[in-house]
This record gives C-alpha cells, structure tokens and sequence, in this order.
C-alpha cells in the first residue's frame, strides 16, 4: 500500500518556495504568454462578430462557424499532439504550433472574405491544440514537483483564467477603436513576440524511448473529440434537438467508446486507462470541467445582465470584469500558499464550494441600480475561488506523473480546460437568451450553475477522501498503489 502524500494536515507550515533563476523566469514568461495567448482567443472575437459579419458578407447563421472554426481543432486534436511532444520532442513542437498560430492569426487579420477568414480561425485553433499541452508539458517537466511547480502553474492558471476574461473586455474596445481586424492583430503581435524568444529558451523534453503511435487510438479520440465539440457549439445556436447536433452527438459517444475498447487492446496506447483509473486524475478532471464552464457560463450572462437590463456601456462592463482581472491574479499568487498548507485536493474541493456559494450570491440581482455592486463583489470573488479550481487541479491531475507521461496527463488537463470553455454557455447560457424575461432566465442559469459547482466540490470530496487501511495497531490513510 502506498501512503498518500497529498493531504497535508492544515497544522503544517508552508513551504518555502525557491527562488527562481532569471532564467527559469524567462521560461515561465514565453510559457505563459503562450498560454495567455490562446486563453485570449477564446474570447477576444465574441463582441465583433456582427462587425465582422458585415465586413465580410457572414450571415447570421454563418457566424458561429468564427467560434466553432476556432474550437473544433484546438479541442479536438489536443491529446494527440500532447502524445506527439512526449514521443518526438516536445520543444520542437511547441515551436511548430507557435509559428502555425502566428501565421494563422496573420491570415485571419488580413481575410478577404469568409473562406480566407474561417481558414485562419481553424489553422488557429490548430495551433493551439499543438501550443497547449506542449506548453503545459514543458512547464511540468521544466519545474520540479512541489513549491516550484506549485507557483508555475498557479501564475500560468492566473494568466489563463485572466486572457478569458481580458479578451471579453479588449474583443469591444478594440473593435470600436480600431475595427475587428486589431482583435486578431493582437493575436498575431502575441505570437511574434513569443516565437523569436523561445528557441534559445526552452529546454527539449521528450521520453527516453520511442514507442510506435498509437494511431487507431489517434483516429478514434480525435474524431470522437472533433463530433463532440461540434454537437456543443452547433446546439447553441441551434438547439440540441437539431438533426446536426443530435447526429454529431450520437458520433461522438460512439467514437469515444470505440476509443476506449481500442486503448483497452493496444499494446503501446494513445491514452493509459490504469492512468485514468486514478482517483487524483478522474476527480481532478471533474472539477477542472465543473469550474471552467461554470465560469465562462456565469461571465456570458452577466455580461448580458449588465448590458441589457442595468444597460452598462462597454466601457463600464469592462470596468466590472477589471475588478474581477484583479483579484484572479491576487489569487494566483496566494492560491500556492494556500495548497502548501491544505494539499492540492482540498484547496480543489475548497475552491468549487466557494466559487458555487458566491455565484448563488447572484440570485440576488435585479434591475435596480445599485446590484452592479453586487454583481461586481460575487463574481470578482466567486473568481478568486475559480482560480484556486483551476490551479488546484492541474496540481492533482499531474501530481505523481512521471516525466515521461507528463504530456499525456497535461493533455487531459488542457482538453478538460478547452472542453469546458467550449460547454458551458451550450448546456447552460443559451437558458437566458432563449428565456422570454432576461433577468428571469439569468436567474435560472445561475441557480443551476451554483448547483452543479457545489454538488461536484461535494462528489469530489467523497471522490479523494483518504482511503483507509489498517498497520500494525493504527489506521493510516492509503490509497491503491497507483491510484495516485
């Protein structure tokens, strides 16, 4: 039996985190901005759409196809080019995805008509389906397990969680300034910047051996990822009793399944199912789902609250979700003490209980005045549990991991990041704008988000409570020996 190391008793001190070397903070600077990026994508073109559509000759109808361009590759092909990076070189690929991502944002920046357009948006998202994992990868290999690791991901968490909610506020002002094409400008400007910096940077990372690619596992899992995405973003607009969505759903799940019986067969899989047996990954997983689309959820509708019922200019909105940039990146920074003292897994379960209690605090919004307040207070610190979530669940998911099968553990880390950016406003947010008073369907959507965040922090409680086996003449807390 093998004791379980990550429930620190609350009594003990924090460690002392290292100090980092300029180098190291280099590193972390490319990685992140990296990330930052990518985090920023998601967003940063949902307020110039119409611009964008008039500009270009887009139907209404067409215009979900600059979203679901975007997101379809970037979620779709993550666990392969995690798997890639560890097989043949993570660095080497990083960099690749880099100059795809840049050159794409190139191409979409300067479209003449929506093919031009719609191809950058997908080359993009490309990209970022290469970028994310490697990147995730290389930061876990680069910095030790511990207070070191700690700290990375939780300023990387921070500036992730921060590009989602930036992007929102710069995609309006930007557009109003300087037109749509400045929003994907930026995105380019990002990546030129980081590419001449990182070759000279980062370290290559790969596995010592090279075993063959598991390319039925490739096939399925990407194909089955690609169905499903497409069924989420298409139900948004279109509902989920629409011939599409009910088809590409239906794929999905059976491509999935066929995914897992292929990795149960396969001598050398894409996917380890021992690792996704244990506890640490399948419950961190969960909450890594819960708490990113929870979140983009509850941002969507009260962007929506704060503009049409208490009729917020732009600028003013931003100004709400600037408070709420804040206080994430004091979060970050706090949130690795935090883990240092409690251990990863109840700082997550800790995390989704505050950030469900303090978005039911939202139930309280009417259309007085006075309620942006009350708005502004809930989610800034709603959003300060979300980012204890979003750290917190990195370090539980990778935690343990050999170095070898970092990639594949950051793959599913980032795939449940890209899944829940891509979910939650499809399941939920469609709730309000579909309802026939938005303050009434606002309502509904929070008090279902509140439930789902609060029940999953309850199951993941149950899910990493110690297990207990008995020595000797005491119990000790034990898990499995390779449930960690």
């Amino acid at each position: 039996m093998a004791i379980d190391t990550d429930l620190t008793h609350p009594s003990s001190p924090p460690l002392d985190t290292p100090r980092m070397s300029t180098r190291d903070k280099l590193v972390l600077f490319v990685l992140c901005a990296a990330q930052f990026m990518v985090a920023l994508d998601f967003s940063v073109l949902n307020v110039a759409l119409p611009v964008l559509g008039a500009d270009l000759g887009m139907s209404q109808s067409a215009l979900q196809w600059a979203v679901t361009a975007f997101a379809l590759p970037s979620g779709g092909f993550l666990l392969l080019f995690g798997r890639i990076g560890d097989l043949y070189g993570r660095r080497k690929l990083f960099l690749t995805g880099l100059a795809l991502f840049a050159a794409a944002s190139v191409l979409a920046t300067f479209a003449w008509d929506p093919a031009s357009f719609l191809a950058g948006r997908a080359l993009q998202g490309l990209g970022a389906a290469v970028i994310v994992p490697t990147g995730m990868s290389l930061l876990t290999t680069t910095f030790a397990e511990g207070p070191a690791r700690d700290r990375a991901l939780g300023i990387s968490g921070t500036l992730m969680s921060l590009g989602f909610t930036i992007g929102m506020v710069a995609g309006g002002v930007l557009t109003d300034a300087l037109g749509w094409r400045s929003t994907m400008g930026l995105l380019a400007i990002f990546a030129l910047v980081v590419l001449p910096l990182a070759p000279g940077l980062l370290p290559e990372s790969r596995t010592p051996e090279r075993p063959h690619l598991d390319v039925p596992g490739a096939i399925t899992v990407t194909a089955g990822l690609l169905s499903l995405i497409y069924a989420l973003t298409t139900a948004a607009d279109h509902g989920f009793a629409h011939a599409d969505v009910v088809t590409t759903l239906v794929a999905g799940i059976a491509l999935l399944t066929a995914f897992a019986v292929v990795e149960s067969r396969t001598r050398q899989p894409l996917v380890s199912l021992p690792m996704l047996r244990r506890r640490t990954v399948a419950w961190g997983n969960l909450g890594g789902l819960v708490t990113f689309s929870m979140m983009s959820t509850v941002i969507f509708v009260l962007t929506l609250y704060l503009q049409e019922i208490l009729d917020l200019s732009a600028w003013e909105t931003g100004l709400v979700f600037g408070v709420q940039g804040v206080v994430s990146v004091i979060a970050g920074s706090l949130t690795p003490r935090v883990v240092s003292r409690l251990g990863a897994r109840r700082t997550l379960v800790v995390s989704l209980a505050g950030q469900g209690a303090f978005t039911a605090g939202l139930l309280f919004l009417n259309a007085h005045t006075w309620s942006v307040w009350l708005a502004t207070a809930a989610v800034s610190v709603a959003s300060m549990f979300h980012l204890g979530a979003i750290i917190s669940y990195g370090l539980t998911v990778t935690s343990g991991v050999p170095d070898e099968e970092q990639g594949l553990a950051t793959g599913l880390v980032t795939s449940t990041q890209q899944v829940g950016l891509t979910v939650g406003i499809p399941l939920l947010g469609v709730l309000a704008t579909t309802a026939g008073d938005l303050l009434s369907g606002t309502r509904t959507v929070i008090a279902l988000n509140a439930a789902i965040v609060l029940a999953a922090a309850a199951l993941i409680a149950l899910g990493l409570r110690p297990l207990r086996a008995t020595a000797g003449s005491g119990a000790v807390e034990a898990e499995p020996v390779g449930s960690r």
